[in-house]
């Protein structure tokens, strides 16, 4: 996998994936950024969500499971001394569909957590305490 990321001004960026997507990174004013872009541990968070979530997606809709949506809603808390790594991130999917197992959709973030998601057990061999829960939301 490559990337690029490029120094636009102050401390903006902005980040290009081998795909050819890109991103804008900047800080905050009192960082000498104008707030205009993400920031790189967000992206973090982010990164850690979003493969988890195409992972429950994928895997319910192999179970054949009935999904119309998979939400998740990320919350982290990181170390106070600098650097300021994450000490933890917490995942909670909001999972809408009909008649959708509550043992499948567990089992679906179990196989994230444990085997599929990189980012996630990336993350966790680092020493980040990464832990789920999750709402099944009835859609019909």
């Amino acid at each position: 996998m490559n990337a690029r990321i490029k120094w636009v001004e102050n401390v903006m960026f902005v980040a290009e994936s081998g795909t050819g997507h890109a991103i804008v990174l900047d800080g905050a004013a009192e960082s000498g950024g104008k707030n205009l872009g993400m920031r790189p541990m967000e992206l973090m968070v982010l990164g850690v969500g979003s493969c988890s979530s195409y992972d429950v997606v994928t895997i319910l809709k192999k179970a054949r499971q009935k999904i119309t949506s998979c939400e998740a809603e990320i919350s982290s808390k990181r170390v106070d001394s600098t650097p300021a790594v994450f000490e933890s991130i917490h995942l909670h999917f909001k999972v809408a569909g009909s008649e959708l197992s509550e043992k499948q959709v567990e089992r679906a973030i179990e196989l994230s957590a444990d085997k599929y998601c990189s980012a996630s057990i990336m993350l966790k061999n680092a020493g980040v305490v990464v832990t789920h829960d999750f709402e099944i939301i009835d859609a019909e």
